[in-house]
């Protein structure tokens, strides 16, 4: 970032506006008011004295503009590394090598031990001349801890629920191991139908952990083919009944007709499994799912693929609606990681569509998710 020259500190001239909403140098050239940007900025001049202060950086140091303007910045930007050690005195900007062009951005703290992260830039008259200008920026640490506190829970969540499967496979294996001869087919059977059982389940969770991963970082790929929306409702259905549910408790309605659907169908039967999933463990009732073209969730496209899954039994309490798509969310008696709802929600939008949570007519939960239905673009 160039910050070219200014006035002096504290030269203001009369009706011109606060110093600390000043944009320095080419700031005010390009027409960027610094109280406008999302980050602290603070500039310091040739001598090392404060000459902008914007909004974002008073409101991170809790710090008026005005009481730090024309001010050292030592003194206006007390600064600590996390051993104590004054970091303008350890880094000395002015006076250290010339060949130096900035800081990286590093947890710093304010007076009272406020954390914040603090990146410098220096500008200089030439590659290797003196300073003219110390930009710092600042950023709370606040979006940061969320984050790691999120990254801890998850993988604590995750770390729980291995444990459980694994324990058991390691149990069933070792006895059948030492203790072969001693047990019947029926038992040994029994056993091993269990030890894959919890593999399978092992194998969900850390595909449920990749999918998380590649939703957080944006790089959750979506392979479209041609989709049957309703052939695809009807085969989950069919594996409920062959499980040992009762036909008469699933209703599917299919609008016809049906635009073509371009999705990945891997994905969509992800979906459609944990909606349905929900609906059943869950739900009470007859579970009721209707596919119905509707209008596209994407601009410039006229029509779109809805699913609706509906259900009979209590529901979800009105308070707890806006965190149903979060990550570890669980109803009163849900089980499981509380992870399915967050992925469900980010295949969804990986296909560009949208998904809601709302109340079924019988009262029960009501999830909708709609789809563009737009081809891939080599067949456009």
């Amino acid at each position: 970032m160039s910050v070219g020259t200014s006035s002096a500190p504290g030269a203001q001239d009369a009706g011109s506006p606060p110093a600390a909403s000043r944009p320095p140098g080419d700031l005010a050239d390009l027409g960027i008011d610094p109280d406008m940007l999302p980050d602290g900025l603070v500039v310091a001049d040739e001598q090392g004295r404060v000459v902008c202060f914007n909004a974002a950086a008073e409101r991170i140091t809790a710090v008026r503009a005005r009481d730090t303007l024309g001010q050292p910045l030592e003194k206006a930007l007390p600064l600590e590394d996390l051993e104590g050690r004054r970091w303008w005195q350890l880094t000395d900007p002015y006076g250290g090598l010339a060949i130096r062009v900035g800081q990286p951005e590093r947890n710093l703290l304010l007076p009272g031990g406020r954390e914040v992260l603090v990146s410098a830039r220096y500008v200089r008259t030439r590659p290797t001349g003196s300073l003219r200008r110390l930009v710092v920026t600042l950023r709370d640490t606040e979006a940061r801890r969320r984050t790691e506190r999120s990254h801890a829970e998850l993988i604590a969540t995750v770390a729980h629920e291995l444990r459980s499967p694994l324990t058991s496979v390691k149990g069933f294996t070792a006895t059948l191991l030492a203790k072969w001869e001693r047990f019947t087919d029926d038992q040994k059977r029994l056993m091993l139908e269990t030890v894959d059982a919890d593999a399978d389940r092992v194998t969900r969770l850390i595909a449920e952990l990749l999918d998380i991963s590649r939703i957080d970082s944006g790089r959750l790929e979506v392979r479209r083919q041609p989709v049957d929306i309703g052939a695809a409702v009807g085969r989950h259905i069919q594996a409920y009944v062959a499980a040992g549910q009762p036909a008469d408790r699933f209703l599917l309605r299919v609008q016809q007709p049906l635009p073509d659907l371009w999705a990945d169908p891997d994905k969509i039967d992800q979906v459609l499994s944990n909606l349905l999933e929900n609906a059943v463990r869950h739900g009470e009732g007859t579970v009721t799912i209707d596919v119905t073209a509707t209008a596209s969730p994407r601009e410039g496209e006229d029509t779109g693929t809805s699913v609706t899954v509906s259900d009979e039994g209590p529901g979800i309490p009105e308070e707890s609606m806006n965190r149903v798509f979060t990550r570890f969310w669980r109803g009163s008696k849900r089980g499981g990681t509380g992870l399915g709802l967050y992925i469900v929600k980010g295949i969804v939008e990986a296909h560009g569509g949208t998904i809601t949570v709302g109340r079924a007519p019988g009262a029960g939960a009501q999830f909708r998710f709609t789809l563009p239905v737009a081809a891939p673009a080599y067949l456009a």
